[in-house]
């Protein structure tokens, strides 16, 4: 992606506001053809970049543009540079947010293989479920990343969806109002900025769904609306390990139906039960700021997206090199189809950083 000015015709690699030298809001170009003219092999790891050896690229676009892109996969000069998309809906997307999020996000939609021509919901009713848990600045990465919101909401408007049939929802589990979170948290403004509609789910009617020994109370706008897009924050927790794409859809549950369900199961048992008993939900997972198991946050600059969020979380616990939970123990890493970013392009080690 590069952001050119269609006045002096100048281009930048990151977004800036408007040409610093005509004021005029800059258009983006996307480029769709790359070309490797120059590669580096790496050998020597340092603790950003501990996987070796990997490979530095040189690579040019059809308008002659260059810029660098770090790869696990050798290349040779003259090799054509392109990401493979989704071939199912289990896949894993991985995206490196560098300047803008916009951008990630439109990634992610695009190797996932989600398009304005080929999918039913463009223009149809979606539901949006961000972490919201606590009355917290953006800063303390307690929420998602009003940012993150933001930029869906722009992209999902951008690609024909109307904003009155976009519902921004979440729901209090704790003494904290859903009110004074939303508001502390940035996600009324970004609401109210964008005219979509929000809701508490508390309000709404619950719906009874048995499952085996154990019934679920799940709000009924869950199966009112076209695409559900579950916008989870990525936590390290010591106790649970992950926490992020699988608990944040507990939000759907009635609060009673939460606390009786969570008192006879494991919080893992309980997740992966719940799973079984929604419909089919894309998650998009903030993971450019991560709260580590110590209060502390971490940078990691990552967008994580897939149809599955067991696959999700399974990827998040092995890029993030944690122990792995009992719930996610069976599914093996090499079994999940990753696009975009390969798992050792963006490993860290969040005790390390």
């Amino acid at each position: 992606m590069f952001y050119q000015c269609p006045k002096c015709q100048k281009i930048w690699q990151y977004p800036i506001e408007k040409c610093p030298d005509c004021f005029l809001e800059l258009e983006k170009r996307l480029s769709e053809n790359l070309k490797v003219i120059a590669v580096s092999r790496v050998t020597i790891p340092t603790i950003l970049h501990p996987k070796v050896p990997y490979f530095v690229l040189l690579l040019e676009t059809d308008q002659g543009r260059k810029f660098v892109q770090k790869t696990i996969k050798e290349y040779k000069i003259g090799d054509e540079f392109k990401f493979k998309k989704a071939k199912d809906k289990s896949a894993v997307a991985i995206w490196r947010v560098k300047y803008d999020i916009f951008e990630a996000i439109e990634k992610i939609f695009e190797l996932l293989g989600i398009t304005p021509n080929q999918n039913f919901w463009w223009g149809a009713k979606i539901l949006i479920l961000p972490t919201l848990i606590s009355p917290a600045h953006p800063y303390f990465a307690k929420n998602t990343n009003p940012e993150v919101l933001k930029n869906l909401i722009k992209f999902l408007i951008q690609k024909g969806v109307k904003r009155e049939k976009i519902l921004v929802a979440g729901q209090s589990f704790n003494d904290f109002p859903i009110e004074a979170s939303a508001k502390k948290s940035k996600f009324l403004s970004v609401c109210q900025e964008n005219k979509v509609q929000i809701l508490d789910f508390s309000k709404t009617k619950f719906k009874k769904i048995k499952r085996g020994d154990s019934i679920f109370e799940i709000s009924e706008e869950v199966f009112k609306r076209d695409l559900i897009i579950n916008l989870p924050i990525l936590k390290i927790d010591s106790k649970l390990g992950v926490r992020g794409a699988l608990e944040n859809l507990t939000k759907f549950l009635k609060k009673e139906s939460f606390l009786g369900l969570k008192y006879l199961s494991s919080q893992g048992e309980l997740i992966l039960k719940l799973k079984g008993v929604l419909p089919e939900i894309l998650t998009i997972a903030d993971g450019i700021k991560i709260q580590k198991s110590n209060g502390f946050t971490a940078f990691f600059g990552l967008i994580l997206a897939s149809f599955n969020p067991l696959n999700l979380d399974r990827v998040f616990a092995e890029i993030s090199t944690i122990e792995l939970p009992e719930y996610l123990k069976s599914i093996k890493i090499k079994d999940i189809e990753i696009v975009g970013r390969e798992i050792e392009e963006v490993q860290y080690n969040l005790e390390k950083i």
